[in-house]
């Protein structure tokens, strides 16, 4: 038995970045799947999408047009699915700064209609992405998903008798997504002139694959409730400008509203239920002793030292300047020259 032999998975936000890749790893990983569910409101993408995947060659996959904000749909969507990966959200933070309300309608009201849509539908794991900007936030983003990840951890108290687990990886930024700093310093270059916030901003990174792996590994061992935190390297953001392009004009621009220093993903409030692993930490939902006892078992109870925090301004692994030119020859520009 594989991890998802015989079982329908839907993915929303499965036209993004990281579902599109999440598509390709458990297309080409896990042949016995029965169905794959790609959830987007995107029709363009859709259809761009389902070039790679002609029906002739990969049969188990469904495109399926739809908001997380339209519950009914959900409901229809979510007929005779087994694993959810719920990667569905607004994301810019300049953006929920001046929108809040959107940000709100998708990233919790839309969680909501995720979670009751599983519990209608008999869905049996529910994995969210989280983000570290939901540790302490500071931005109506961060605050956003911040809700969401309580909604789904709450989501395991309401389930009665429902053989249902929702469960959340949180990780840092995605090395060379959309709006990241990456993709902005390679257009700067060519311009001339790299505008930098602040030269002791830092930032946790992280790989497409590396985050997949994470959900993999949750949908193997969550009880549900639990929120995984990977270890992952940080950068500096003055070494991401001197890795693309060391001998340009910078402007120092300073902090945009609703941006930190530095992230965090576990704080130090949630240190007193955090577990350390080989490659990861988890967080454990705040429980009743019989409860914890039961996560404790199946889990072990490694716990971090009180007071812990994962920060990454003071993580103990960095990305080098020339670590940082590799990752960007690797995932994001293979001709990427400096």
């Amino acid at each position: 038995m594989t991890l998802l032999k015989d079982k329908t998975v839907l993915v929303t936000g499965g036209t993004g970045s990281f579902g599109k890749r999440l598509v390709h790893r458990i297309l080409h990983e896990f042949s016995d799947i029965r169905k794959l569910i790609v959830l987007s409101r995107d029709e363009l993408k859709q259809s761009e999408m389902a070039l790679e995947y002609p029906r002739d060659k990969f049969n188990q996959v469904r495109f399926f047009l739809g908001d997380i904000r339209d519950r009914d749909r959900l409901s229809r969507a979510f007929e005779g699915v087994d694993v959810v990966v719920h990667a569905a959200a607004l994301k810019q933070v300049p953006a929920a700064e001046y929108n809040p309300f959107e940000f709100i309608k998708t990233n919790i009201i839309g969680s909501e209609n995720v979670i009751n849509a599983a519990l209608d539908s008999g869905v049996n794991h529910v994995v969210a992405l989280s983000t570290d900007k939901a540790a302490a936030p500071i931005n109506l983003y961060g605050a956003t998903k911040l809700c969401s990840d309580k909604l789904f951890i709450a989501a395991n108290n309401i389930k009665g008798v429902r053989d249902c687990r929702f469960s959340i990886v949180r990780y840092g930024n995605v090395l060379g997504s959309r709006g990241s700093v990456i993709p902005l310093f390679l257009k700067q270059r060519d311009q001339g002139r790299l505008t930098i916030t602040n030269p002791e901003m830092t930032r946790f990174s992280i790989s497409l694959d590396v985050g997949i792996d994470l959900v993999f590994r949750t949908l193997k061992e969550a009880m549900g409730g639990e929120i995984y935190v990977p270890k992952i390297p940080s950068y500096r953001i003055q070494d991401v400008a001197e890795a693309i392009a060391p001998d340009m004009d910078q402007e120092i621009i300073g902090i945009r509203p609703g941006e930190k220093l530095h992230e965090e993903m576990i704080t130090q409030a949630d240190s007193y239920n955090t577990l350390e692993k080989d490659d990861h930490y988890i967080i454990l939902p705040v429980a009743n002793e019989m409860k914890k006892h039961r996560f404790e078992e199946w889990h072990g109870k490694n716990y971090v030292e009180p007071g812990f925090k994962y920060n990454s301004g003071t993580n103990t692994d960095w990305l080098s300047v020339d670590d940082i030119r590799e990752l960007i020859q690797q995932h994001v520009d293979k001709e990427f020259k400096v």
